[in-house]
């Protein structure tokens, strides 16, 4: 049968979740795209819940993943159905009503709402939580907030957005923020530290693409941006639940929920931001890299594990400098004159040769002794900062710094590409390929497949799967399910901690 999309049926897992009519939007939440303006705010109390950890994973089917069986009765605030639309493999990856076949069959809403939420009963850390969408025509509809996992859901599958966006939780419901009396009482206050890597900022070093296009080349990058922000922020910092997302073309998100990351201020974002930033200036400044000596540990872990990329990845496949204008950037940031001249004359008397032997010829001539004054201590310092230029992650620091920027959810669809935002397992970070993720067109004929096959005769007790487990989606839901368990499981913790350490004194 091919991918109609399914009834409503009831949502078991989150029948501890109160329900409550859906707000509907007004034109006044309808705005252009921007990070709004607002303050940092201060702590606030949580509404706790206790649940049993094994409790939160209810493998039973319901209506967030279904499975390809018609269930009876429909809720009322889902789209009205005529009939299945039938949807080809060529479709438009973001056209309508592949979109609604996504977030009905698809999309993980319950370990969404766990993931923000930080619990399995509702509290404000989901209900006054900024949810922004981009629908189908391109309007901007920001300030939308929902109580629970199955309002987020209906307003969705209502509004049918061709992507959204996730905000921070703010000190009131951000639907109701025009009925505050005091302007200051609405302001952020807490949300995920999070990290942007964008390929686009690498276009004057990669010579394989540029732009918006990418390949397993330059993806590379990416790779060891991974690498070395994770075991920083892991290690230095002490964070645990870090979750990195594919970004749906050509780049990736971290997004750290730790309690203490999402409590921080901005000034405390903007520091850590700024721990971590040592590519500083534009595509037409000078030297990029000016790290202090002797290296900080940070910097000094990030050489070891960038050498061997640089090795492979800079030298061998992109090589940077094959052209003579690049090799001239290679030049200017040598420290001696002599060498510099003695490099040049060597290089234009072969034209075209390659970058490894390039790198390579920089030791050999200094060995050579071309320059009777070299300071070799610094040509040690300036090849280091070489390497740091050509492979240190190069961050969007901005995204960083504040409460109240917006970031494309998890597990939506990338207007552009049609693949989905998929996390990516740091432990098998050289192995992750972008151009392997599935596009959804391609996830929705996965299950017209798996259905055709299902056909065949099974026994009684067979497991009834939901619909992503028929697809390629599933190893990247279950990655995300074991994340929000962990996460849950630390905030249950530290809940029981707080409450043995402040017992009610008389």
């Amino acid at each position: 049968m091919p991918h109609s999309l399914s009834s409503e049926g009831t949502l078991e897992e989150d029948s501890v979740l109160t329900d409550a009519p859906p707000a509907i939007p007004t034109a006044s939440d309808v705005e252009d795209k921007g990070d709004p303006g607002s303050s940092p705010g201060a702590a606030k109390d949580h509404v706790r819940a206790a649940v049993k950890l094994e409790d939160m994973f209810d493998d039973e089917e319901d209506e967030e993943f279904p499975s390809s069986g018609v269930t009876d009765g429909a809720a009322q605030s889902s789209p009205p159905l005529t009939g299945p639309p039938q949807i080809a493999l060529s479709a438009n990856h973001s056209d309508s009503e592949t979109m609604l076949a996504f977030y009905q069959r698809l999309f993980p809403f319950r370990y969404l709402f766990q993931w923000l939420n930080h619990s399995m009963k509702p509290s404000t850390d989901f209900g006054h939580r900024e949810f922004a969408f981009t629908l189908q025509n391109d309007a901007y509809l920001r300030y939308q907030s929902f109580p629970t996992s199955d309002l987020l859901r209906k307003d969705i599958l209502r509004l049918n957005p061709s992507r959204f966006e996730i905000g921070p939780v703010y000190t009131a419901n951000p639907r109701d923020r025009k009925t505050l009396r005091k302007s200051t009482a609405f302001r952020p206050l807490a949300k995920e530290l999070v990290f942007d890597i964008d390929l686009t900022d690498y276009d004057e070093i990669r010579t394989c693409c540029d732009k918006a296009n990418i390949c397993h080349k330059c993806w590379s990058f990416i790779t060891m941006a991974i690498k070395v922000i994770d075991v920083a922020l892991r290690d230095d910092f002490g964070f645990e639940h870090i979750m990195w997302v594919y970004s749906g073309r050509r780049g990736a998100h971290a997004w750290i929920s730790d309690k203490r990351a999402r409590n921080m201020d901005d000034q405390r974002r903007k520091a850590v931001a700024g721990y971590l930033e040592v590519i500083k200036g534009g595509a037409q400044s000078g030297k990029k890299v000016n790290v202090k000596r002797p290296l900080h540990p940070h910097v000094a872990r990030s050489l070891e594990i960038l050498k061997e990329h640089f090795q492979q990845d800079i030298l061998e496949r992109q090589d940077p400098w094959a052209r003579p204008e690049k090799a001239e950037r290679l030049l200017e940031l040598l420290p001696d004159k002599a060498l510099n001249d003695a490099l040049r004359k060597k290089w234009d008397a072969v034209p075209g040769r390659p970058s490894v032997s390039k790198w390579a010829d920089i030791d050999a001539l200094a060995k050579a002794g071309v320059s009777k004054n070299l300071d070799r201590k610094a040509l040690l310092e300036a090849k280091q900062d070489i390497v740091l230029e050509y492979t240190y992650p190069r961050l969007d620091v901005e995204v960083s710094k504040k409460q109240i920027h917006l970031l494309k959810s998890p597990f939506v669809v990338h207007p552009g590409t049609g693949r989905v935002c998929v996390p990516i397992d740091t432990r098998r970070a050289d192995r992750f390929d972008p151009l392997g993720v599935p596009t959804v067109t391609e996830l929705l004929a996965e299950i017209d497949s798996w259905d055709t096959e299902d056909k065949k005769p099974k026994p009684e007790d067979a497991k009834k799967l939901q619909d992503y487990e028929k697809t390629s989606l599933k190893p990247y839901v279950d990655y995300f399910r074991i994340h929000v368990g962990s996460l849950l499981k630390a905030e249950q913790s530290v809940k029981r901690e707080r409450e043995d350490e402040d017992p009610m004194e008389f």
